[in-house]
């Protein structure tokens, strides 16, 4: 159960901002009702995401591990529950979803997700990077695709930081 109750998408303020939000996502999830608590924060949150999601230079079953990943380090099951769905239709086969707890170990995933997924690993749980872990990662990228890997990185750990916080769950009542 969520540490707040989730806002009301009736009021005035909200209502605007949650027919935007159907328009893109084509629901108000538990974390939209949520931010509606905050219509500037959740407007931003919207364009923020929807350009990570959408607008990137990833591909996105590679996008999709990467959130996948940090749903699992971060212990987040709403994003992961979120998440799991899109990662199938961006063609990441079960398999690999189920190789991400020890990814090291699995030999389904190529070096460039390799390499993702300790950039992922890094930047999750210790911050600074490694020249190491950078190098490795830096050489199947452009400028912009480092740019967007890890704007995509940060943005989820945001999100699921959110998540957690707020102790937002998929099975809430609204």
């Amino acid at each position: 159960m969520a540490r707040i109750p989730y806002a009301d998408i009736q009021t005035d303020v909200a209502h605007a901002l949650a027919d935007k939000i159907v328009a893109q996502r084509g629901s108000i999830l538990h974390l939209y009702q949520m931010l509606l608590h905050s219509p500037a924060v959740a407007e931003g949150w919207l364009a923020y995401l929807t350009s990570i999601r959408q607008r990137s230079s990833l591909n996105g079953g590679l996008r999709e591990l990467v959130i996948m990943r940090v749903a699992m380090l971060n212990s987040a099951p709403y994003e992961a529950d979120q998440h799991a769905p899109i990662a199938l239709s961006e063609g990441v086969s079960e398999g690999k979803l189920a190789g991400l707890a020890d990814w090291p170990q699995c030999a389904l995933f190529d070096p460039l997700e390799r390499s993702v997924l300790a950039y992922v690993d890094v930047m999750t749980q210790q911050v600074q990077v490694a020249d190491e872990v950078f190098a490795a990662v830096a050489v199947h990228f452009t400028p912009q695709g480092l740019v967007d890997l890890t704007a995509t990185i940060a943005a989820y750990n945001m999100v699921s930081r959110f998540l957690e916080a707020l102790q937002i769950h998929s099975h809430d009542a609204r």
